[in-house]
C-alpha cells in the first residue's frame, strides 16, 4: 500500500460510498412503488412486463451486472431483498428529475454511531462544513459528524464535483370539472323527471278535465287511463332492461304507476265506483307494487318519483277528505322500504304531502266549523300520520344509528297531532289530548336511559331529542289549556323543575335547557302578572295578588334552587366566572320573588295593612341578604378571589336598594308600628355589616407590618 495515502481518507470514502448505496436503494424501492401506483391509476399503460426504472432518469438495463456503473453495495443489498436492480450512469450524478427528496434516514454502522441520521437525496450527498473539535486534526472526522467537503482537495489537484441546481417541485393540477349540464346522466335525468311530470299531468286532464268538459264517458276515460299506465310500466320494464336504459325505464315506470294510483282515487272519490275502504286497498297493492319494483331494481328514484308524482296531483284529482287516506297510504306503502334499503330522501316524499294536506285540513276545520265526523276524521289521520312517521324512524334508527332524516320525518309527523287540539272546543278534550301525545313523546324520548328498555328498543340519541322537543310543545300545550292565566306560572315552574331534576340525574343538557326554556316561560308570565308596578302600587297589587301568586313566586325559588344542583352536576359552575355570573342572576329572582311573596301573603290576609306588612317584611330580606352577601364576601377577601369582589359590590348595592326603599317608599307608607321595627332591624344589621367591615380591612392593614 502506497504510505502516501491517508487510510483514514480511505476509511471515510468507504463509508461514504456504503451510505450512498444505502440512500439509493431506498431511492430505488420509492420509485418502484410510485412506478407500481402510476400503472395502477393509468391501467391502459400496463405492458404486463415488469421494466426496469433507472434512478436518474437514464434508459433500463436488461443486465444490472453488465452496468461497471452500478455500485456493488447496492447491488448487493438488491439482491438480498428481492428488489429490481436500478442502474446509475457513469460519469457523475444526475440532478432528480422529480424535484422529491427523502426526509433523513437513518444509517446504522456508519461513523456517527447507530441511528444517526443522514440527508437522503438522489444521486449525490450535498457538501457540508464541520469544524472539528478542539484537540482533534482537521481532516479527522469525529463521532455524529459529517465529512468535511468544503475546502478539501483531492490528490492530483482535483476538486470535488459541484452540486447540481435544486429544482421545484412539480404540483400536479386539480382536474377540471365540466359543468353540471355536460356531465354523464344530468341532461337525461332532468328530462326523465319532466317527462313523468308531463305525462302525468296529462292523465289528471284525462280523469278531471275532459270530464268537466263532457268528452268521453266516465267508462272510457278510466279504461284508458288504466291501459296507458299498465303500457308505460311494461315498457319501461323492457327499457330497463337493455344497455344504458335505466333512466328511460324508471321514468316509465314511475309514470305508469303513480297514474294508475291517480285513476283509482279518481274511481273513488271522482265517481264514486269503489267504496273508500276498497279504493283504499287497491291504491295500497298499486303503490307497494311500484315500491317493490324500485327495490327489485335498487332504484330509490322509481319509488321517489311514484310517491311525489302521486301525492303532488292527487289534490288535483279531489279536494275530499277522503285525499287524507289516500295519502297516508302512500306513507304506510313505503314503511317497509327501510328495513332493506337505507334511502333518506323516501322518509321525507313519503311523510310531507300527508302532514302539508292534514294541517290545512285541520286549519280549515278549525275556522270553519266543519262536522263532528270530519273533525274526528281529521284527528284519526293525524294519529296515524304520528304512528306511521314513529314507526319509520324506530325501524330506520335500529338499523341506521345515523339516519338524522327519519328522525327529523318524524318530527314533521307529530306536527298535525300538535294542532289537534284545534279541532276541539271547551277546555277538556284539548287538554286530554295535548296530555297524552305529550306522555307518548316523552316516554319515547327516556328510553334510552332506561338499560333494560333501551338496550331492547336501539333509539339513537337525534331520535329521542326529536321526541323530547315535540314532547315538551305538547305540554306546553296541555299547561295552557289544563290551568287559568292565574295559575299558569306555577304549572310551567312544576315542568320546569322535573325536566331540570332529569337533567341533573342523567347529567343531560338537552334537559336542562328544555328546563330552562319552560322556567323561562314561567317566569315571563308570572312579572306578567307580578310586574313591579303592581307589587309597588296598593290598588293594583290588591286587584291581582294573592295565594295564587305567592305559590308562583314559591315555586320560582324551588326551580332556582333545583337549577344551582343541576348546573353544578353538569359542570356549569367549575369555573368561577360563570358560578359569579349565574349567582348573581340568580339573587336578584330570587329577591323579585321573595318580594313578590311577602307582598301577595300580605294582600291575601285581606288585612288593610296587610300590603305594607309585605313591604316591610320584604325591606328586611333585602337587608339579611345584603348582609349575607357583605359577609360572605369579607370572609374570601383574603384569597382576592373573583367571587369576594362580586359578593362584596353586589352587597353594598343591595345596602343601597335597601336604605333607598326603606326611606323612599316604607316611611311614607308604613304605620308606625311596621315603620318602627323595618328601621331597627336594618339599623342593627347595617352596624353588624359595618363593624365587621372595619376589622377585615384593619387585619388586612396590620399584615404587612407585622411581616
Amino acid at each position: 500500500m502506497n504510505p502516501a495515502i491517508d487510510p483514514r481518507l480511505i476509511a471515510r470514502l468507504s463509508t461514504e460510498f456504503t451510505a450512498l448505496g444505502e440512500q439509493l436503494n431506498v431511492l430505488g424501492r420509492d420509485l418502484r412503488t410510485l412506478h407500481t401506483q402510476v400503472l395502477a391509476e393509468f391501467p391502459g399503460t400496463a405492458t404486463g412486463t415488469t421494466e426496469k426504472v433507472d434512478v436518474q432518469g437514464a434508459v433500463p438495463q436488461d443486465n444490472p451486472q453488465s452496468d461497471p456503473a452500478t455500485p456493488l453495495a447496492m447491488t448487493g443489498a438488491v439482491a438480498e431483498q428481492g428488489i429490481p436492480p436500478w442502474t446509475v450512469p457513469a460519469h457523475g450524478p444526475v440532478p432528480p428529475s422529480s424535484g422529491w427528496s427523502r426526509p433523513p434516514v437513518p444509517v446504522p454502522g456508519m461513523a456517527g454511531g447507530q441511528g444517526t441520521s443522514y440527508p437522503a437525496v438522489a444521486g449525490h450527498v450535498p457538501p457540508q462544513t464541520t469544524v472539528p473539535p478542539m484537540g482533534m486534526p482537521a481532516g479527522q472526522m469525529h463521532p455524529g459528524s459529517a465529512p468535511a467537503w468544503a475546502g478539501w482537495t483531492a490528490p492530483g489537484g482535483q476538486q470535488p464535483m459541484p452540486s447540481p441546481p435544486q429544482q421545484r417541485r412539480v404540483v400536479a393540477g386539480r382536474p377540471v370539472r365540466a359543468p353540471w349540464w355536460q356531465r354523464e346522466g344530468v341532461i337525461s335525468r332532468v328530462l326523465a323527471v319532466a317527462g313523468v311530470a308531463v305525462t302525468l299531468i296529462g292523465v289528471v286532464m284525462l280523469l278531471v278535465l275532459a270530464a268537466q268538459a263532457g268528452f268521453f264517458g266516465p267508462v272510457p276515460r278510466v279504461v284508458a287511463g288504466a291501459v296507458f299506465s299498465g303500457a308505460l310500466v311494461a315498457v319501461g320494464a323492457r327499457v330497463f332492461a337493455k344497455a344504458g336504459g335505466r333512466v328511460g325505464g324508471i321514468a316509465l315506470a314511475a309514470t305508469g304507476i303513480a297514474g294508475g294510483y291517480l285513476d283509482v282515487v279518481a274511481m273513488t272519490t271522482l265517481y264514486k265506483w269503489l267504496d273508500p275502504v276498497v279504493g283504499y286497498v287497491v291504491a295500497f297493492g298499486i303503490a307497494a307494487g311500484g315500491v317493490a319494483l324500485a327495490m327489485r331494481w335498487r332504484a330509490q328514484g322509481l319509488a321517489v318519483l311514484v310517491l311525489a308524482g302521486a301525492a303532488l296531483l292527487a289534490p288535483f284529482v279531489t279536494t275530499e277528505l277522503a285525499l287524507l287516506g289516500f295519502l297516508i297510504v302512500l306513507q304506510i306503502a313505503a314503511l317497509p322500504v327501510h328495513l332493506v334499503r337505507d334511502w333518506p330522501w323516501l322518509h321525507v316524499v313519503r311523510t310531507l304531502p300527508a302532514v302539508l294536506t292534514t294541517l290545512v285540513a285541520v286549519v280549515g276545520i278549525a275556522l270553519d266549523s266543519g262536522t263532528r265526523a270530519e273533525r274526528f276524521e281529521v284527528f284519526a289521520a293525524a294519529i296515524v300520520i304520528a304512528v306511521a312517521g314513529l314507526a319509520g324512524a324506530v325501524l330506520s334508527g335500529r338499523l341506521r344509528a345515523n339516519d338524522v332524516t327519519a328522525s327529523l320525518s318524524f318530527g314533521a309527523a307529530t306536527v298535525p297531532m300538535l294542532a289537534a287540539p284545534l279541532l276541539f272546543s271547551g277546555r277538556m278534550a284539548p287538554t286530554v289530548v295535548s296530555g297524552v301525545f305529550a306522555a307518548v313523546l316523552l316516554l319515547v324520548a327516556v328510553v334510552p336511559w332506561l338499560p333494560k328498555l333501551g338496550a331492547a328498543a336501539r333509539i339513537p340519541g337525534h331520535l329521542a331529542v326529536v321526541s323530547a322537543l315535540a314532547g315538551a310543545v305538547a305540554l306546553f300545550e296541555a299547561c295552557v289549556g289544563a290551568v287559568e292565566v292565574q295559575t299558569l306560572p306555577s304549572a310551567l315552574f312544576i315542568v320546569a323543575m322535573g325536566f331540570l331534576a332529569v337533567a341533573g340525574q342523567q347529567r343531560s343538557r338537552f334537559a336542562a335547557a328544555l328546563g330552562a326554556v319552560f322556567g323561562g316561560l314561567g317566569a315571563l308570565s308570572f312579572l306578567f302578572r307580578a310586574d313591579p308596578g303592581t307589587l309597588s302600587a296598593q290598588p293594583e297589587a290588591e286587584a291581582h295578588l294573592g295565594l295564587s301568586t305567592a305559590l308562583s313566586a314559591v315555586f320560582l325559588l324551588a326551580v332556582l334552587a333545583v337549577a344551582a344542583w343541576t348546573a353544578r352536576r353538569l359542570g356549569l359552575l367549575d369555573r368561577e366566572s360563570d358560578a359569579t355570573v349565574l349567582s348573581v342572576f340568580a339573587g336578584i329572582g330570587g329577591l323579585y320573588a321573595v318580594t313578590a311573596l311577602t307582598v301577595s301573603l300580605g294582600v291575601a290576609t285581606g288585612s288593610r295593612d296587610g300590603f305594607l306588612a309585605g313591604h316591610g317584611i320584604a325591606t328586611v330580606i333585602w337587608m339579611v341578604a345584603a348582609t349575607a352577601a357583605l359577609l360572605f364576601g369579607l370572609r374570601r377577601l383574603a384569597r382576592r378571589s373573583q367571587q369576594a369582589k362580586v359578593a362584596l359590590v353586589a352587597g353594598l348595592i343591595l345596602t343601597g336598594a335597601a336604605l333607598a326603599k326603606l326611606f323612599l317608599f316604607d316611611l311614607a307608607t308604613l304605620s308606625g308600628l311596621l315603620r318602627a321595627g323595618a328601621f331597627l332591624v336594618v339599623g342593627v344589621l347595617l352596624l353588624v355589616v359595618g363593624t365587621r367591615y372595619a376589622r377585615v380591612f384593619a387585619e388586612m392593614d396590620s399584615r404587612p407590618r407585622s411581616a
